[in-house]
Formats: C-alpha cells, structure tokens, sequence
C-alpha cells in the first residue's frame, strides 16, 4: 500500500508539473492567436478589465490528466494483481470506468473546444446554442453508458448505509439526466477567477480519498491526477488570471467528475460533492423561473450565484476562498459517510 501511495502522490505530481508547464507555452501561442474572452455586456462591469484574456486554457489540464491517467492505469493494470487476492481489487474493472469516464470528459471537452472555437472567430460570447450543446451533451453520455453496459456494467448504485440499490432501465435516463446536469452545472461555476479549478481540486481530492478507502487505486490515481492538473491550471487562472480554462475546460471537468462518481458506484456523492455546482445551477433556475413569473424582478442580484456575492461586495479571492472551504468541508463528510457507510453493510 505504501508502494501505491507513492504512485498516487507521483501521479498528481506529474499532474501539476505538466499543467503547469503547459501554461508556460500555451498562453503567449493564444495571445499570439488572438484568442481571447469576449466579455458580455450584461456582466459585472468590473470584468471589462478581463476583456481579451486568452481561453482554452483547459487545454492545459487536459493535457496533463489525460496523459498521467492512461500511464498511471496500464501501470496499475500491468502491476496490481496481487491487489485482486489481497483486496478483492477489480483491475479490469477500474480500467474500464476510468478509460470510459476519460473519453466522456473528452467528449464533453471537445464540445465545449467547438463553442470557444466558435465565440473566438465570431468575436462574441456566445458559441453553440443550447439545444446544441444538449444534444451532443446527451449523445456524449448515452455513448459513455452504452461502454459501461457493453463491459457488463450492471444497474445497481452503491448508496453509503443503504447498499446496492438496482435502478433497471431507470439507471440509464436517471444517469444520463444526472451527467448532463453536472456537466453544465460545472460550466457554470466558471465564472470567476480561480473558482471552477480550486472546487474541483477539492472534489477530486475527495474522490481520491473515497476511493482510496474502497482499494480502487486506479481510480485513486486518477483522481490524483485530476486534483494535480487543476492545481497546475490555478497557477495561471488564480486571480488575476492570465487565461481562463474556457468551456474546453469546464466541460471537460464536468465530465470527469461525473466519472469519477460512477467509477465508484456512487453518483449519490454528486449531491454533497458537487453542493457548489449545484447552487450554481438552481441559482440559475429559480433566477430565471423568478424573473418569468413577477414579470421582471430577480432573485438575486445576478446568476449564477457566485457573481451575486460579487454584486454584494465580495472579491473573487473571497468568494473562491469560501466557496472552496465549503466543498471541503462537504468532501471530508462525504468521504466519513463512505468509511462508516460502505463498511456498515
């Protein structure tokens, strides 16, 4: 186990390293590019000053998980087998989810490539339409499912305290909603400085801890490196940021930590996980639904909700800084939950 906890640390190591020196040449090839953020017109107006800084920047990371996961997992794949008799470890199993959840963070990754792609040529922020975003969103996540069934992925989630629960046909629409839900509720936290990289650094680190307890060191190491690579990325986006990750990068972390959920078996942990994810989302909901109904009045003061405690007189330090406190707090929960749940039963 030692031997294995050295590797894990090594692969968000290498992680950071790659991501981090990626941004030392990718930054001034996307200036040079002109590929820079459009700021909308309706925004906090502060942000004007952000105006021309380059996106993609998810790139960055992407580069560096995609490449440490698929090394870190041949490893384990190559070397584990004393994990299977020791640990009931199923390598060939943790291979699958992590290889199949990578390829859906890419999907959604290459989709949100094709929006930036799109809001940088035109010159405005505004890329895909919704409609077409979910429809490749939904297509993304119904490729995702269809590897996990045809690699003999049963329907039944693991629910801490409960067990096993088989969800029949219902698992899939059930999964399909909650991976694209996820997904854009992840898109949307990315809003300000620092904030999407530093909550999901956080929630991978509860992934990995998760996982750690259940033996699925594959996807220990993955979620290493998933923690490394948006720590390396926060190097250059902390506030000020010299590049924002895009919706290549948001996209991208939604999907991966919707794999990392279902790696485990335990999309339920999405709820606690993800609580600033979500807040993000319904913020936008009832903002929109709110507005609808009185005929004009808000809500908030803004949505998504990170910029209405912009509006109220919060920085962007402060806000990253609360908002990545409280999905540690969540993620220490969520990880006490598995330990006692998952041996509980």
């Amino acid at each position: 186990m030692v031997v294995y906890g050295i590797w894990t640390f090594c692969a968000a190591v290498a992680a950071f390293v790659i991501s981090a020196l990626t941004g030392r040449f990718l930054i001034p090839y996307l200036r040079k590019l002109h590929f820079g953020q459009t700021i909308l017109e309706e925004g906090p107006k502060w942000h004007k000053s952000k105006q021309g800084t380059p996106i993609m920047g998810g790139i960055m990371f992407i580069a560096a998980i995609t490449a440490v996961t698929i090394i870190s997992t041949v490893v384990y794949i190559l070397t584990g087998s004393e994990f299977i008799e020791t640990y009931r470890a199923d390598i060939p199993g943790e291979a699958v989810s992590i290889f199949a959840g990578l390829g859906l963070a890419l999907a959604n990754g290459f989709i949100g490539f094709i929006d930036d792609y799109t809001k940088v040529v035109k010159k405005r922020n505004l890329g895909l339409t919704a409609k077409q975003k979910l429809v490749f969103q939904f297509a993304a996540a119904a490729a995702y499912l269809a590897v996990m069934y045809f690699s003999g992925k049963d329907t039944a989630t693991l629910i801490p305290f409960v067990g096993y629960v088989d969800l029949g046909f219902f698992y899939y629409i059930i999964s399909a909603v909650v991976i694209v839900g996820i997904v854009n509720a992840v898109n949307l936290t990315d809003g300000i400085d620092g904030l999407d990289g530093s909550v999901t650094f956080f929630v991978a680190v509860a992934f990995m801890l998760v996982s750690s307890s259940l033996y699925a060191l594959g996807i220990t190491a993955f979620s290493a490196a998933v923690a490394g690579g948006c720590l390396g990325f926060l190097v250059w986006n902390f506030h000020p940021a010299k590049v924002f990750m895009g919706d290549t990068g948001s996209l991208f972390l939604g999907g991966v930590v919707c794999a990392m959920a279902f790696a485990v078996d335990m999309p339920i942990l999405l709820l606690p996980l993800g609580i600033v994810y979500l807040c993000e989302m319904f913020s936008v909901i009832l903002q929109v639904g709110y507005f609808k109904l009185s005929h004009g009045k808000r809500l908030f003061k803004m949505s998504p909700i990170h910029h209405h405690f912009e509006m109220s007189g919060w920085s962007e330090v402060k806000i990253v800084a609360v908002f990545s406190a409280v999905t540690a707090l969540f993620g220490a929960a969520s990880f006490l939950l598995v330990s006692f749940g998952v041996k509980a039963l």
